[in-house]
């Protein structure tokens, strides 16, 4: 909740992580291969982002002042 409204969380396995993504907490490059989270508003889908996972909780502790789960 917060900021984002609800969203739904999904990890990315190294595996599954075929093409590099931008992830908008630290503006950073996720690189292909490596483990992050894929965020979707739920009322957006189409507004999903890729993070880095502990850009995610740095973000979830900044808006909400806890982490999510």
């Amino acid at each position: 909740m917060g900021v984002h409204g609800r969203v739904t969380v999904r990890h990315v396995q190294p595996a599954s992580a075929t093409k590099p993504y931008l992830c908008p907490g630290c503006e950073g490059v996720i690189a292909e291969r490596r483990f992050h989270l894929v965020v979707v508003p739920d009322d957006e889908p189409d507004l999903r982002r890729h993070w880095h996972h502990g850009c995610w909780y740095k973000e979830q502790r900044r808006v909400t002042g806890r982490p999510s789960r």
